[in-house]
């Protein structure tokens, strides 16, 4: 099993910026992938970006490109989001996952909160 615990999240002014981290713990070796989603509230869960161990991305959706930056750290089992000029649009319950490829996220933290006020 492998634990992910989110933290950075908050509540910040348009144009601001936040760095969200997701740690891994557990068994890491099933790790190969980090990623990050988002949910608005009554919307559906959306793919933001995921980092690979070997380093190489998915890139972030279109919404977020130039804004946000997906980073990782293998040595401490981190994935990074850092968000710079944040939009309204950009509040959402943030999730880490992890797993062995895109499309198949076995991990799942359990969120964080960012609020973007206008």
């Amino acid at each position: 099993q492998v634990q992910l615990v989110e933290s950075g999240g908050g509540l910040v002014q348009a144009g601001g910026s936040l760095r969200l981290s997701c740690a891994a713990s557990g068994r890491t070796v099933n790790t190969n992938v980090m990623g990050w989603f988002r949910q608005a509230p009554g919307k559906d869960r959306e793919f933001v970006g995921a980092m690979f161990r070997s380093g190489s991305t998915t890139g972030v959706r279109d919404s977020v490109k130039g804004r946000f930056t997906i980073s990782r750290d293998n040595a401490k089992n981190t994935v990074f989001l850092q968000m710079n000029s944040l939009k309204p649009e950009d509040t959402a319950i943030y999730y880490c996952a992890a797993g062995e490829s895109v499309g198949k996220y076995d991990f799942w933290g359990q969120g964080t909160q960012v609020t973007v006020s206008s």
